[in-house]
């Protein structure tokens, strides 16, 4: 099954949201530090609601912590990104992937942009709405690519 993978998340809220998506898929949440909070924060604990026992998630306590990680287990690296290459309803998933979003004020990283080994965008009708909420953008991601593998039913 596809992992979540958030690299240097800011916003409490938006995490707390994406671990319960991920505890209501069974899909596994990779948090890479620095993150823009702390782990006990009450915004994120709440977000979560009591859903935090139910959520496989794995802290990183940096980039390099997360490569060594993702080397270990091997899979396919594919960063969300309003400039990636592919439309994200156009991706052919393999059940290894690991599904990467960057923080909400800046995005992915361009050195982990560039070890990716597709970058995928979600379209927006509208130029001037730069991008989506990350829990939304996570989300959305996350269910096509269920969808794809034939994880729905």
């Amino acid at each position: 099954m596809p992992q979540i993978v958030l690299v240097h998340p800011q916003i409490p809220p938006n995490t707390g949201n994406i671990a319960r998506t991920c505890a209501a898929t069974g899909t596994e949440l990779h948090l890479v530090g620095p993150l823009g909070f702390e782990i006990t924060d009450r915004y994120l604990k709440r977000a979560g609601l009591d859903y935090w026992p139910y959520v496989k998630l794995h802290n990183h306590q940096s980039l390099e912590d997360f490569k060594v990680f993702h080397q270990q287990r091997g899979g396919r690296l594919l960063g969300f990104s309003v400039r990636g290459n592919f439309n994200y309803t156009a991706y052919e998933y393999q059940p290894t992937d690991w599904l990467l979003f960057g923080s909400e004020t800046t995005g992915l990283p361009s050195d982990v942009l560039a070890e990716c080994d597709a970058t995928l965008h979600i379209p927006m009708k509208e130029a001037k709405v730069r991008s989506l909420n990350l829990s939304v953008s996570v989300a959305i991601s996350l269910f096509e690519a269920r969808r794809f593998l034939g994880y729905l039913s």
